[in-house]
This record gives C-alpha cells, structure tokens and sequence, in this order.
C-alpha cells in the first residue's frame, strides 16, 4: 500500500468526507418520506443519543493517535508507534464496551426524559391528571418503549466504530490516508444502503411496526461498521512495515503508564477543540430567541425556527463545505507533526500557507454558490420556509471561518503550540459569547436582519482565535503570509466575478420555484456554471497551479510520458 504525500493525502481526504456527507444529506428525504413522522420522531430521538455516545467513546484519541504515530514514525521509533496503537485499541475497546452497557441501561430512562421533555408532561403522573386521555397514556408510554428499542439496537455498533476509528488514526499517523478515507465512504455507503433498502422493505412490503423499520435503520450503523473495519483490517495487515522494524534502545524503556500519559495529553486539546467549537452553537442557542422576541417583537414561534435553523437545519447543510476541512486535516495533522519533530521548518512554514491557501480557495466559492442558490437549496432539502433561505445565505459564511479555525487549532496542535492555542480558543469563544446579544441588537437599530448579528459575532470570534494563532506561528516559526493575503485577494476578486454571474443569471433562470426536482436541475445548472468560470478565471490568474494544479499535472505529464515511450518501443 502507498504512502500519499500532504496534498493528494488533502484531495482524497476532502473527496471522500464529502461525498459522505452528501451520502448523509441526501438519504433523509427518502427516508422520513418511507417511515413517517412518528418514526422520524424515533429515529431522531434515537440516533442523537447514540450520537452522543459514540463521540464519548471516540473522543480525541483517534487523532491522539494519528498524532503520535506520526511522531514515533518519523523518529523511526517503529516499536514504539505499533506499541501505541495496541495500548489505544484496548483503551477503546474498554471504553466502547462501557458506553454499550451504560446506554442500554439507561435507555429506557433517556427516552422517557426526551419524550417528557418534548411533550411536557411526565409519564409517571399522566395517570392523575384530568387532561391527558388514556390514549395519549398509552401512546406516550409506546413511544418511549419505541424509542427505547430502537436505542438498544443502535448501542451494538458502538464497539466497531471505536474500533476502526484507531485503525484510522494509525493509517493517517503513517499517511496511508486513501484507505482511511476510502473506508468512511464504504461504511457510510452500506449505512444509507441499509437504511433505505431496510426501512422501505419493512414498510411497503413486510407491513412491520414502524420501529422495526427504524430498528433495522439504526442497525445499518453497526453493518456499515463492520464492512468498513474488515477493509481496514485488511489495508492495515497489508502494510509492509507493521512487523519488520530493529527496536532501538531508547524505546525499550518507555512504558504503558508512560504512554497512556501522552495519549491523554494529546486527546485533551482535541477535546477542548470540540467543546468550544459546539460552544459557539451553544450561545446561540441560549441567546437568539430571547433576543429576538424581546427586541424585535419576533413571536416565540418565529424565534425559535429561527434558532433552529442557525444551530440545527443550517448547520446539516454547512456540514459540505466543513467536510473540505475535514479532509485537510486528516492530511495536516501527520505530514506536520512529522515535519515538526524532524525540525523541517521550511516544510512546517509551506504546509501551513498551502493549508491556509487550500480551504479558502474550495470553502469560498462552494459557500457564495450555496449563498446565491439558498432558496432552491433550502427547498431541496427542508421545503417552503420564510427565514430559512434568508438565514442560511448568510449563515454558510460562518462554514468557512469554522474550517480555517479547524485547520489552524489542529496546525497549533501539531506544533505543540498548545498555551497560545488554548488563548485564541478562549478569547475567540468569549468574544461570541459576550458580543452576540449587542450585534443583534445593533443590526437591528441600524435596519439590518437582527438575525444577522449573531451570525457575524460568530464569524468575528473564530477570526479572533485564527490570528492569535497564526501570529503565534509567525512569531516562532518565522512565517511570511505575504504570499497567502496575495491570493486570497485573487480568490476573492474571483469569486465576486462568478457570484455577479450567477445573480444576473437568476433574471433569465430563476431560482425559486415550487418542485423540488426542477429545484435539483437549477441547483446542479447553476453549480456547473459557477465551477466552470472560478476555474478558468484562477487558471487563468495560475492559482490553481500554485495552490493545488502542479502536481496533478506533473503526474499526467508522466503519465502522458510512459504511454508515448511504451507506444514508441
């Protein structure tokens, strides 16, 4: 199996999550159209919690892993690196088999509190009260027995998750990133495969309870799991070098207790890294509502679909253009921690600025494109909506600061910049979490969308945390960020250039119409049009071949160079 190097290893990464996450998009509407509402009531309910769980027992140590892997590899410290990925493995394994029994007792408990929370009214007194008939006693008490089930069977994937989930943070830590990559694809493939094939069959033609079908969906996770872990299993048995290695010195007496210590060390930034990023959701959710009912007269109805449509509905669709961050990561994070512990700088200094260069170029244009098209784009997906068009064209922007924040965390990481991580982490989040209510506010007296202000404090407080790292990186490593500002001006002029197109364009083919299929053919016109003329006008101006094109085209004309030598002899 071959190496990829840090920009094919990017591309392949950033493909793969993004046909992931459309996998994950699209599947929905098919889906809640088979089982109902009352079995998307289940499935959401359900599948949230063991959610919740998987991302307890996955926590940060994955990428731990890809880090120290990376490191040992480097360092030719071959015992060491294979003697890590043991010792998180049986971390994982005992954390997964926790979680399982953990959530399988508790399953009957949270699906009674989620459903006593959405329904205000609680199971144990339903008897007593005059206004709650038998039959909502008897479908309550079905619904949280439903969900309950459904909970239980979701628990049993929870095992091999973890499981491929170390598998993958060893492959990325030795840059074996398209098998990594190629395995969250096949594993999200047979989920939505089962899900849809799963449900409809239960539904349509065996005519089962509708959560069974949900049951069978939910299940699609544990096969989808267990397909991607025997792939895996068989790239990572596949590799070379996983046995041949001269232990050295130096590694024989480092112990367990010693890296179970640097294990928990580097899981605890990406922890952080994920409790400030929800955070940031998290004031909204605790800020937009009050906000807008008490200062610009919104309804509580209004209100809170506008919430929901920042934090929840708008969010899912924000999830394509975070998938290109993603992807870049996976790449980053080993190719940089090796730099960095061989003492690379050069190296360190150009991943960085082709790291900076790389998201901007793909997350804007994806983003002003989704922008320009967000009627037809929120139909598609969510139907008629008076604010969700209006709150998702702004709201995709915040997808981009959110991916340069990604990569910049998990570049400070790499470099063990940790002090001065936790400092852009912290300010940025206390700017949002301060700021939001006074934005809103002042958007509002100055006529602009009040909505609009928590949006922009959200934007403000990740550029906070994205420039006290990058001068840190500056300061130490010597950066210059002259050459990135340059084409980030050009990407810019860009994709004002299509955007201006492509809203001229609505005068002739406009976008907002009642079918969601004609929807799909204006989306996929204007997506086609707008990617034809961003990619001629940076061909143009040679930012493809400085930020992504040279080795692409070097490999064809390789290859364009094999195939004449082999026709000429």
């Amino acid at each position: 199996m071959k190496k990829d190097n840090f920009l094919k290893g990017a591309f392949i990464a950033t493909i793969c999550l993004i046909l992931t996450k459309i996998l994950g998009v699209l599947y929905v509407i098919p889906f809640y159209s088979i089982i109902g509402e009352r079995g998307s009531v289940i499935y959401g309910c359900a599948y949230n919690i063991y959610a919740v769980f998987v991302n307890i027992s996955t926590v940060g140590i994955p990428l731990a892993v890809s880090k120290m892997v990376s490191e040992y590899n480097a360092l030719d410290y071959h015992y060491l690196k294979n003697k890590t990925y043991r010792l998180a493995s049986k971390i994982m394994v005992i954390t997964a088999i926790v979680s399982t029994i953990v959530l399988n007792l508790l399953a009957p408990y949270l699906a009674e509190f989620i459903v006593n929370v959405n329904s205000n009214t609680n199971v144990g007194n339903l008897t007593g009260s005059a206004l709650i008939s038998l039959a909502d006693l008897q479908y309550t008490e079905k619904l949280i027995s439903d969900i309950t089930f459904v909970i239980r069977i979701s628990s049993t994937s929870i095992l091999f998750v973890t499981i491929i989930s170390v598998i993958r943070g060893y492959l990325q830590g030795l840059k074996y990133i398209k098998a990594s990559s190629v395995a969250q694809v096949i594993e999200q493939f047979v989920r939505v495969l089962v899900i849809l094939v799963g449900s409809y069959l239960c539904v349509k033609v065996l005519n089962t309870p509708i959560y069974i079908a949900v049951a069978i969906a939910v299940f699609g996770a544990t096969l989808g799991a267990i397909v991607s872990y025997v792939y895996l299993k068989f790239k990572k048995d596949g590799i070379k070098d996983v046995s041949n290695y001269k232990l050295k010195k130096e590694e024989i007496s480092v112990t367990n207790k010693y890296l179970f210590k640097r294990i928990i060390k580097y899981t605890i930034p990406f922890i952080l890294l994920g409790v400030i990023g929800t955070s940031f959701e998290l004031v909204d959710m605790f800020t937009v509502v009050s906000t807008l009912t008490n200062y610009a007269s919104f309804s509580l109805t209004d209100a809170s679909n506008i919430m929901n449509i920042v934090t929840t509905l708008g969010s899912k669709l924000n999830v394509i253009v975070v998938a290109i961050a993603n992807g870049i990561v996976v790449s980053l994070l080993p190719n940089l921690t090796s730099d960095f512990v061989q003492g690379k700088v050069e190296e360190v200094r150009n991943k960085i600025n082709k790291t900076l260069q790389m998201v901007f170029y793909i997350t804007l244009p994806m983003a002003a494109g989704l922008s320009i098209l967000a009627v037809p784009v929120w139909n598609v997906f969510y139907g008629k909506s008076e604010y969700g068009p209006k709150v998702f064209m702004l709201s995709i922007f915040v997808a981009i600061f959110s991916s340069i924040f990604t990569n910049v965390m998990i570049s400070m990481q790499s470099l063990n910049r940790y002090k001065k991580m936790y400092l852009g982490l912290i300010s940025g989040f206390l700017f949002n979490a301060l700021m939001n209510v006074p934005f809103m506010i002042m958007f509002h007296k100055i006529g602009l969308p009040i909505y609009y202000g928590n949006l922009v404090a959200t934007m403000i407080g990740y550029f906070i945390s994205i420039i006290i790292c990058l001068m840190d990186i500056k300061k130490t490593f010597n950066i210059n960020y002259n050459e990135t500002i340059k084409r980030y001006v050009h990407i810019i002029i860009s994709v004002i250039i299509m955007a201006i197109t492509l809203t001229l364009l609505k005068f002739i083919i406009p976008v907002d119409v009642e079918s969601r299929i004609l929807s799909i053919f204006i989306i996929a016109l204007y997506a086609m049009i707008g990617f034809v003329i961003y990619f001629v006008i940076t061909y143009k101006l040679k930012l493809f071949d400085e930020i992504l094109g040279t080795g692409l085209k070097n490999k064809l004309k390789r290859k364009k160079k094999v195939e004449n030598e082999n026709r000429d002899s």
